[in-house]
């Protein structure tokens, strides 16, 4: 009797040595030479004028140069130097924007603009086990290439994806690009640091399309900012960003207590809520998570987000009913947002309801190949 999965296993044999044909391909070093140009690095000094600390960045747009919030902390002046040949120092005039949760700072560069090369950014999220390559300046150790593999993608609310990286990464690499093969930037790369230990994270590059329109400011404005440290909304303030450098590191018990306290400060902040119930939801306790998700959900009534949390809540206790109607208004709330249509075809599917499963499925195909194909593969588990 002919075997019926033959085809389909010599399809997959096909497209992996495929895949590796294609990866093979891939010249390395001429790629590294033709994004070199886009990578800078960055130097802060104090109000004194002492040098601060270091960092790397990329040019996203001509005299705008992108790099990590925490890289600017303190400073009073910085300047970038580019990675050409004969490298050159130019100033910072200001920052244009900054994402504080995201840990990304938009600076402003006096540079001339055939002097500036700006890079392309993929929205596209990698695969686990994806080939990547990151550049920067770990150690001032100006234009360094170490390249690696993609070791997971995780979803942290507040951030969005997560990508971790086993390309070695150090200090001055701080808001390195995390490049695909492509050549495109798919993350930025932060530096986190546990026990004297580096975890190779990177935020995804979509983030970087969702900064937010700011006041420019010059960096001693940016230095001084916040500074009422006593008020409970500064403090409540402090606390969630602690929580969010646990997170970063996977470490759900450490953030909760930041959390936690965050929103005993200040019980009016919605996201910290947010950040207790997935915590609660990690530690496998469902209903204390369920009755954080509506205490933000209270506060941000028309956020998808928190009736998607909602949702996944209900969905890990066995609730399917309760967790299709949570999706269902997390749908409604953001129609073309392909999270709730994902989980509505999961939840109908474990609840019995394939053909309503089915429905969801296809619009998930018309929103997102990529996220349709994972679909499938969960529910064929």
């Amino acid at each position: 009797m002919l075997n019926r999965n033959l085809p389909r296993l010599l399809l997959i044999f096909v497209f992996l040595t495929a895949a590796r044909s294609a990866s093979a391909d891939v010249n390395l070093p001429e790629l590294v030479r033709r994004v070199k140009p886009s990578v800078v690095a960055i130097a802060t000094f104090d109000e004194k004028g002492e040098p601060l600390a270091t960092g790397s960045g990329f040019f996203i747009r001509p005299e705008q140069v992108l790099t990590n919030l925490h890289v600017l902390r303190g400073a009073y002046r910085a300047e970038i130097r580019t990675l050409d040949v004969k490298g050159r120092v130019y100033p910072v005039t200001g920052v244009l924007s900054f994402d504080d949760e995201g840990d990304l700072a938009l600076l402003s560069v006096k540079i001339p603009a055939e002097r500036a090369r700006p890079v392309e950014i993929s929205n596209a999220l990698p695969e686990d086990g994806e080939r990547i390559f990151v550049i920067g300046n770990p150690l001032r150790l100006e234009g360094s290439v170490s390249d690696g593999i993609v070791s997971a993608v995780r979803d942290v609310p507040g951030l969005g994806k997560i990508i971790q990286i086993t390309a070695p990464v150090s200090h001055g690499n701080s808001g390195s690009p995390l490049f695909n093969l492509k050549g495109q930037v798919i993350g930025i790369v932060t530096i986190r640091v546990i026990n004297g230990e580096n975890i190779n994270l990177a935020i995804e590059s979509a983030r970087v399309s969702r900064l937010p329109a700011k006041k420019f400011l010059m960096l001693p404005e940016l230095a001084v900012r916040n500074t009422d440290a006593n008020s409970a909304e500064a403090m409540a303030d402090s606390l969630y960003r602690s929580g969010l450098d646990s997170l970063w590191l996977g470490n759900y018990d450490g953030a909760l207590g930041y959390f936690e306290n965050a929103v005993n400060k200040n019980p009016k902040r919605g996201e910290a809520w947010i950040q207790v119930g997935y915590c609660k939801a990690k530690q496998g306790k469902v209903d204390e998570a369920i009755k954080a998700y509506q205490q933000a959900q209270q506060l941000q009534p028309d956020s998808a987000e928190v009736r998607n949390r909602l949702g996944d809540a209900h969905f890990y206790a066995g609730r399917f009913a309760e967790a299709i109607a949570e999706y269902k208004e997390a749908a409604r709330l953001e129609p073309k947002g392909t999270e709730a249509y994902y989980n509505l075809a999961l939840a109908y599917h474990e609840s019995g309801a394939e053909d309503e499963a089915r429905a969801q499925s296809k619009i998930v195909q018309q929103l997102d190949d990529k996220l349709y194909a994972r679909l499938l593969s969960e529910i064929d588990r």
